[in-house]
């Protein structure tokens, strides 16, 4: 009975129970069917695009998580409220929590996603990985017991053998994990492991795994329905990571051959038969040089990277969760299932690469993407990033004939991208993708350690940049005579300025020349630009006989600037009053370094420390950061308690001498 009425469970309005651009993805598919759509948001989220997009939208909370988009009585009573009969939960927050699709079946409401049954004997990964090794999956060795004394996880890490692998077993995205290379740094892995565990999703238990060096992260979509019917769509290659958290994911993956896409893709939809499962899933999986694979986790949601699949499946894979979930049966069968072409996903991130990834809050100035290319976002000029949730911002993904197309494609949509106002890792992710090992499909999970440094290097000429820089802040002054094409009658004398590119200091000087042209000296350099058009947001101009151009954004006494898709955020310094010395740090004053949560304070009044101990940890945007004493000396003072919300620039610990 593939249709009849036991099947059946309609429903005509979805509350997304999520935010940011996952919420409008699921609001696109759901009004493509004729379904309204209500969004959910927290005091930080008033103003966002979610909100104003959803037919409805309903506060649940306060800024931080727990608080707002974990909180399961306000969703419940937000569905209830705005006359939802169905929840779509995204991905992240309470996506994979069993407790959440268990409250929504209670309270009558559709849960699209799979049972709580489901979530819960996939979504804890020491749970899932004993139901597939009985399943005659292979798994990676590891530590599962319900023991998890410091002593006992300690021994079992050594029988396992380093480098082990501490993952939260709640948990997802790279948030409780910690690689961990011998026995001397494993008991502070494993406690911030556990923080980071309790605060990202309530649960600080923790399972061992043997590191796999070097593999790749492969994982299979499947889906399932209530008329027990299962298919895969094939296999993403997600091995580019940084902490252990996705960057750029591709469909299909260098490395699978047809042959072991079918043996994978058999094994995923036997597991999910096994479950009776129904809705999107993953299974993910370590894939070795010698093509051994090892059952890692299943992901009992949507994924951040379903984009890929959908652009060689030609499939939508949020409007399939809706079919099933309102009981229809598959529209495919696994025969149907045809590959065409090739994808590649970006993970646009609010923060700092050179600062070891650092998440970045804010206003984003100005924001415009490009066209021609899938851009899965949810921002606009003026929308503020705030600083309690996941750094991604936005999604970029291509789709070509081939994946040499695929990444060109690519490469140029990111150099169309502007992002001004805050710090992304835009420039960053052109890197990755013009490396030529990624370039030849070589990139394992080690590829941005290995490589690191390469992809932190500057991509543009420094120089270069830095004269652009001081030609738009002369051109762009308020108090700068207009500018205008042709020869000056004005006498011609250079202009200092004082300008800061990423902390360091540059001075230079701007000349109008009387032929029109402007010369800007630095460094022992000249630099000749002939401007050919200036506008509010973009200039036109002549270098070395070659035109060029570049976007540019000047805001009081900041300038960002993007050439060659290269973005450049530069602070005018040449009227600024000098610093204090204490403010470049060496004064024991140690600062918020981001907005954050403190969730560990490692010393006390008294302690005696060295330059470079950690001192204090923050949590923010899901990740951990560590702050460290900047001099030696004995701690005189804590500023602030463990759970407590900061600012930047707030101190945290004083040192005295």
């Amino acid at each position: 009975m593939r249709n009849g009425s036991v099947h059946q469970r309609p429903f005509f309005r979805v509350l997304v129970a999520n935010r940011g651009e996952i919420a409008l993805r699921v609001m696109r598919s759901a009004r493509q069917l004729g379904l309204g759509v209500v969004a959910v948001y927290s005091d930080a989220d008033r103003d966002a695009l979610h909100v104003k997009q959803a037919d409805q939208a309903v506060r649940i909370g306060e800024a931080l998580p727990a608080q707002s988009y974990l909180n399961i009585p306000a969703i419940i009573a937000a569905a209830k409220a705005s006359g939802a009969d169905a929840v779509h939960p995204g991905y992240g927050f309470l996506a994979e929590n069993e407790d959440f699709a268990q409250a929504c079946k209670d309270a009558g409401l559709v849960f699209i996603g799979p049972s709580p049954q489901a979530i819960e004997a996939m979504g804890n990964k020491a749970g899932a990985k004993e139901i597939m090794k009985k399943a005659g999956v292979p798994v990676v060795p590891g530590y599962q017991g319900a023991d998890q004394g410091d002593e006992i996880m300690l021994a079992e890490a050594r029988k396992i053998g380093f480098p082990v692998m501490i993952k939260a077993v709640a948990g997802g995205g790279g948030r409780g994990m910690r690689l961990v290379s011998d026995a001397a740094s494993f008991a502070d892995a494993l406690r911030s492991a556990r923080s980071e565990a309790k605060a990202a999703f309530g649960d600080p238990t923790v399972i061992l795994e043997r590191a796999i060096q070097n593999p790749r992260h492969i994982e299979i979509q499947v889906f399932g329905d209530s008329h027990g019917n299962a298919i895969h769509l094939g296999e993403r290659d997600c091995s580019v990571q940084r902490r252990h958290q996705k960057l750029i994911e591709e469909a299909p993956s260098p490395a699978v051959t047809p042959e072991l896409r079918a043996k994978m893709g058999e094994v995923a939809v036997a597991a999910v038969k096994a479950l009776r499962y129904e809705g999107a899933g993953t299974l993910e999986f370590l894939l070795d040089a010698s093509g051994a694979f090892y059952f890692m986790e299943m992901n009992t949601r949507l994924q951040v990277e379903h984009p890929v699949t959908e652009a060689i499946t030609g499939l939508d894979l949020v409007e399939l969760q809706l079919r099933v979930a309102r009981g229809e049966a598959l529209p495919v069968k696994q025969q149907d299932i045809r590959f065409h072409g090739h994808a590649i996903e970006v993970r646009l991130c609010s923060e700092d690469a050179a600062q070891d990834f650092m998440p970045q809050s804010g206003r984003m100035a100005r924001w415009q993407v490009p066209d021609g290319i899938r851009v899965e976002h949810a921002l606009q000029s003026g929308s503020e990033i705030p600083p309690f949730y996941d750094s991604m911002i936005a999604k970029v993904i291509s789709h070509g004939a081939t994946r040499e197309e695929a990444r060109g494609r690519l490469i140029v949509g990111l150099e169309q991208l502007t992002a001004f106002g805050v710090t992304t890792n835009q420039a960053f992710l052109m890197s990755c993708l013009r490396h030529p090992g990624f370039a030849r499909g070589e990139a394992t999970t080690a590829f941005i350690g290995a490589y690191r440094d390469a992809l932190l290097a500057p991509q543009a000429n420094v120089a270069f940049g830095i004269a652009l820089a001081g030609l738009l802040l002369y051109v762009t002054n308020p108090c700068a005579p207009s500018w205008q094409r042709g020869r000056s009658l004005s006498a011609t004398f250079p202009l200092p300025a004082k300008i800061d590119i990423a902390g360091h200091t540059h001075e230079l000087e701007v000349t109008r020349e009387r032929d029109g042209s402007y010369t800007v000296a630095t460094g022992g350099r000249q630099d000749r630009f002939e401007i050919d058009q200036l506008d509010s947001d973009a200039i036109r101009f002549r270098h070395g006989g070659v035109m060029d151009s570049a976007k540019f954004l000047r805001d009081g006494d900041r300038l960002y600037l993007q050439h060659r898709g290269i973005p450049l955020a530069v602070t005018d310094l040449t009227l600024a009053a000098p610093k204090a010395a204490a403010s470049n740090g060496g004064d024991g004053k140690v600062r918020a370094a981001l907005n954050g949560r403190v969730v560990a304070v490692m010393v006390k009044p008294g302690d005696r420390v060295i330059a470079g101990q950690p001192v204090l940890t923050l949590e923010a945007m899901k990740m951990e950061h560590v702050h460290k004493a900047d001099i030696d000396g004995v701690v005189a003072a804590i500023d602030v308690a463990e759970g407590e919300q900061v600012t930047t620039g707030r101190i945290v610990v004083e040192i005295g001498a």
